[in-house]
């Protein structure tokens, strides 16, 4: 579901920008253009959308166990819940994120390419090509630690928002709708903070193509 999302959107940008710099003549920056594009903001925003939808409300349903005592139960055995269910949540989310991240945006230049070959006429090894002249190390490293920031948001305000739930089953339902909406405005908020500090004085990608 993830993929099928960026993909979806890497078609709607190559829709909206490749006729129009094919037209221009620039068919050799749809590559490079479209690669920024996925590495910087399509690929780890999207691919966190969707992971909060899924799994931040899964996350959220903590609020099961702390609704029916069974935290309390952990406590009385000794154990604390944060150590026993967030941290490993929160864990998992951060290293699994960037990976879902990479894989998003290797399968949206891959479908993106294709549709230009196949609507455009820009062939495959020119959109390749593009793309590898307009990326450096950055924009992918830039992508991981967004991915990780988002993965932290998501799984610590949904978490937090689990364990601290109360009102029995529509406290449940409440807290698990409020988490995904707070993890969201978290993920838009720290994405502009994020690339105002990343790409301040960033600008010469497209120079290379």
């Amino acid at each position: 579901m993830v993929t099928s999302e960026v993909c979806l959107e890497g078609l709607s940008v190559l829709v909206l920008a490749g006729q129009e710099f094919t037209r221009l003549g620039l068919s050799r920056a749809v590559g490079g253009v479209l690669a920024l594009a996925f590495s910087r903001e399509l690929s780890p925003v999207v691919t966190s959308i969707v992971v909060a939808g899924r799994i931040g409300s899964a996350f959220a349903a903590l609020g099961t166990m702390q609704v029916s005592e069974q935290t309390d139960t952990l406590r009385v055995l000794g154990t604390n819940p944060v150590d026993y269910l967030v941290t490993p949540r929160v864990i998992a989310c951060c290293i699994a994120l960037p990976f879902l991240t990479l894989i998003c945006f290797t399968v949206g230049m891959a479908s993106s390419a294709l549709l230009a070959d196949a609507v455009y006429g820009v062939s495959i090894n020119i959109i390749l090509d593009s793309a590898r002249r307009a990326l450096n190390s950055w924009d992918i490293i830039s992508a991981m630690i967004k991915s990780q920031m988002f993965g932290a948001i998501i799984s610590i305000v949904s978490c937090a928002w689990g364990v601290t739930t109360m009102g029995g089953a529509k406290g449940v339902g409440e807290s698990t709708t409020t988490s995904v909406v707070v993890s969201l405005v978290g993920i838009f908020i720290a994405d502009f903070v994020l690339s105002y500090f990343f790409f301040q004085g960033v600008g010469d990608s497209l120079k290379r193509l």
